[in-house]
């Protein structure tokens, strides 16, 4: 059974999205509401996120909103790297191992590359 090396030569752009991991700070998850109106109720500034299948939703000060808010940033920056990680691994295994014999070619959609 074949397993990916981390001794293969790695691809620039990979090597790339690599390094981008290396300089993310904190992670959190979630969204987060800045009642900037009078008169809308409840606290200025909220963070909902599921747990545990439930939505919990929590107060905070201004402080923790804007630490908060570079926090989701990083989130949502891991998840857009980690996905062209996970494009650009599909197109290598496709194109450098061996397939079985198809009758019709594999679709960018069907690969996920699109």
């Amino acid at each position: 059974m074949l397993t990916p090396q981390l001794s293969e030569t790695l691809p620039v752009a990979y090597q790339r999205l690599r390094q981008r991991l290396v300089g993310i700070g904190w992670l959190a998850l979630g969204s987060l509401v800045e009642r900037n109106q009078p008169g809308q109720g409840g606290p200025r500034y909220q963070w909902s996120r599921r747990v545990g299948g439930k939505t919990v939703t929590v107060a905070l000060s201004a402080e923790q909103f804007e630490w908060l808010q570079g926090a989701i940033a990083n989130q949502r920056q891991v998840w857009d790297v980690l996905l062209a990680m996970q494009q650009l691994t599909a197109a290598h295994m496709l194109k450098n191992l061996p397939n079985p014999p198809r009758r019709k070619r594999l679709s960018k959609k069907q690969l996920g590359l699109n």
